[in-house]
């Protein structure tokens, strides 16, 4: 419940004041609120950091007074806007229990916080909750776990999170894998559903764009995308969104953007607009590197489309692109420091990185050419899929400069994601956290259709459907790794496509035949909608089948997590200080010494303490080296930190922890007898302060350097 008063009165509130204010509103009031709320959460990504800095972090509590005192000065004030009808807002509230049903049955299994799971969590959670724990207690941010190292990445959803942990109080793991993912997610149904009203006009949309940000994918008709986390499943109804805050955090702050572009391109926007815009693009700038350049790819359509249709300069458009580019390239240069993390051109390395795991040890990935083609071309047309809405939209509303900037902005999303290449596929983000540009493109599309005509639509979504559990379901045993033959796989990667698109055929034919029958007549045009109905219907989401299956965390066969070591880490937390330094032999994800997989980052996560030297993949330096082997395993680029780290822990001395101590600040170690047992000078230098598992955690006392003795010769 506290969550839920900090959402409605510290974010909600204000941020429907901001909007309103600033833009003069969208017409309608429901709208005004779900965008408003997402405006809230963009708002206090940029407040917290300034009070995080100023030693204030709970600077946000001053938005609903900021809004109180806006809502008092006189002013023109926007009309009071249309409520949303009730068929209308049941059918996002359908969308909505869609969403937590599945939360509650699959996705809030999927990083578990207690038991034997929670010691074998995949290795993006306790990186996501090292940042949280970073952004909580420090600005500028550092590499939590590589202290001293800048934080070159995307940290703006990281202080949505500690903002949360300061006002709300709740633990950082619950905020990180239960509360913001639930959150953002709900948030992100409302906002498309609103967005998707801005566009079309029409209230019929707010439900249809919601059920299909819960309900839609990609066309995956291959049955191995029903697991979790698969690749395909790249709808916003995704298990990406439960270990990837910042994808959840862009693709959220995206829709207001795009309402907002609408409201702007289609009539002289107020002054506030501006302002509203810029503190949009200005988080979303560190919030996720991939969706403002599709987004800007999208205004160039735009502006384009004008310029040759009407012989018009559009300004609105040109400045908002001018305005991505501007701090988009601060954000770049202040932010990620020019750092690239390993994103690299390289045509088609994407679909080669999806089909090498998948085929048998028996058949190379140079034999399996055409199965690569097959892979490549079913995948592009997933992503492309969502733009069929565009063929019933364009003929209501052929002037609209907002469906070739929907049109363009999924397209550039699909050519970056096959051009670029990062180690980690990262590219892949280029088409899922831009989504949404499809489900808005499809929801509008059905939106405009006339009543009749959205009759016809629901019985050809349902064909889609039906279609792709067919495709699915069509072979006994789906695994291309099964196979013993290339021909095996190939079969294994036809059959399914071929038996979805057969479906859709027979089903449409069957279909307008029947309504030809009841209705003596079928224009071209009804036929069209039949076909992209049923087109949209097959990108019915993998993902929504883990509700009855419920979903399994990818545990792996070890402890990467120590046992006993989260609570070590709290017993850190609560007997020092945020700028205590944790020193640790604690390097791989397993208990191992290097060379190794050096992603173990869960110290400074559990802790909300900096570490001197825990992993160090994942970082710009590591990164750097481009190949995944070299990036996630190589060596540490500072030998004579690591040595001097490490020697506490295998042959400590007074010298060498004075050094840590002396040198770098170190307070406290952070023992695993996994990798190597605790010698018996340790217990004698430092002071045993806690023992739990297997993690024995010392605190180094103050040791005095020696004066020179002067009767000694230097």
């Amino acid at each position: 419940m506290a969550h839920v008063a900090y959402l409605v009165i510290v974010l909600g509130l204000p941020g429907t004041v901001f909007w309103r204010r600033l833009t003069g509103g969208s017409g309608w009031l429901t709208v005004d609120i779900f965008l408003g709320a997402i405006c809230g959460v963009a708002l206090e990504c940029l407040l917290y950091p300034l009070g995080r800095w100023l030693g204030m972090p709970l600077l946000p509590l001053v938005m609903p007074l900021v809004a109180v005192i806006v809502t008092a000065i006189p002013g023109k004030r926007p009309p009071r806007g249309r409520l949303l009808p009730w068929w209308s807002l049941a059918g996002v509230a359908a969308a909505v229990g869609v969403l937590v049903v599945w939360f509650v049955r699959a996705g809030s299994k999927f990083v578990p916080l207690a038991g034997a799971g929670s010691l074998r969590p995949n290795s993006d959670s306790p990186y996501q909750l090292a940042l949280a724990a970073e952004l909580t207690h420090h600005f500028p941010p550092q590499v939590p776990y590589v202290a001293s190292e800048p934080l070159t990445y995307h940290w703006m959803a990281y202080n949505h999170i500690a903002s949360a942990h300061w006002i709300t109080g709740a633990e950082l793991d619950v905020l990180v894998a239960r509360i913001v993912p639930l959150e953002l997610m709900l948030l992100l149904v409302l906002g498309t559903a609103a967005t998707a009203v801005v566009l079309s006009g029409k209230a019929v949309a707010a439900p249809i764009a919601a059920l299909l940000t819960v309900l839609a994918g990609d066309l995956a008709p291959w049955p191995w995308t029903i697991s979790a986390g698969g690749v395909y499943a790249d709808g916003p109804l995704t298990f990406s969104q439960l270990v990837s805050p910042t994808q959840a955090l862009g693709a959220l702050l995206l829709m207001p953007l795009i309402a907002l572009t609408a409201m702007m391109v289609r009539k002289p926007p107020r002054g506030g607009s501006w302002v509203v815009a810029l503190v949009l693009i200005t988080v979303l700038a560190v919030a996720k590197a991939s969706i403002l350049p599709v987004y800007a790819a999208g205004l160039v359509a735009a502006f384009l489309y004008r310029l040759i249709r009407f012989r018009k300069l559009d300004d609105i458009a040109l400045g908002l692109v001018s305005a991505v580019v501007v701090l988009y390239g601060a954000a770049f240069i202040l932010v990620m420091r020019g750092e690239s993390h390993g994103m690299t051109v390289r045509p088609g390395a994407t679909f080669t990185a999806f089909l090498t795991p998948m085929l048998p040890k028996t058949v190379s990935i140079g034999e399996a050419r055409t199965v690569l083609v097959m892979l490549t071309a079913g995948l592009v047309l997933a992503w492309l899929l969502p733009l069929a809405g565009a063929f019933l939209a364009r003929r209501q509303t052929p002037d609209d400069p907002m469906v070739p900037f929907l049109v363009a902005a999924v397209i550039a999303a699909v050519v970056a994601t096959a051009l670029f290449w990062q180690l980690t596929l990262s590219q892949i983000f280029f088409v899922r956290g831009c989504f949404g540009f499809g489900v808005l493109m499809a929801a509008w599309g059905l939106a405009n259709l006339e009543r009749r005509h959205l009759a016809m639509a629901v019985p050809a979504v349902a064909i889609g459907v039906f279609a792709v559990l067919a495709g699915r379901a069509a072979l006994d045993d789906g695994s291309p790794k099964s196979c013993a033959s290339l021909t095996c796989v190939e079969t294994v990667f036809a059959i399914p496509p071929l038996v979805t698109a057969a479906t859709v055929g027979v089903g449409v034919l069957l279909l307008g035949l029947l309504l030809l029958v009841v209705l003596r007549r079928m224009p071209r045009r009804a036929w069209a909608t039949l076909l992209v109905a049923a087109a949209i219907g097959t990108t019915f989401s993998p993902t929504v089948g883990t509700i009855n299956a419920g979903a399994s965390a990818p545990f792996g066969k070890f402890d990467t997590i120590a046992p006993g070591g989260i609570d070590a880490a709290r017993f850190i937390r609560s007997h020092g200080g945020p700028n205590d330094l944790i020193a640790t032999n604690i390097h791989c994800v397993l208990p191992t010494k290097p060379p190794c997989a050096a992603t173990s980052f869960w110290i400074p996560g559990y802790a909300e303490r900096r570490v001197l030297v825990q992993g160090w993949a994942y970082t710009a330096k590591a990164n750097a080296r481009t190949e995944r082997a070299a990036a996630l395993a190589g060596p540490f680029w500072d030998q004579q930190l690591l040595a001097a780290n490490d020697a506490v822990f295998t042959s400590p001395t007074v010298e060498n922890l004075r050094y840590l101590r002396a040198r770098y600040g170190v307070r406290w170690l952070l023992l695993d007898e996994r990798v190597n047992p605790a010698p018996g000078a340790l217990d004698e230098l430092a002071d045993l302060r806690y023992q739990s598992g297997t993690v024995r955690v010392y605190e180094i006392p103050d040791i005095p350097t020696p004066r020179p003795n002067p009767d000694l010769p230097n």
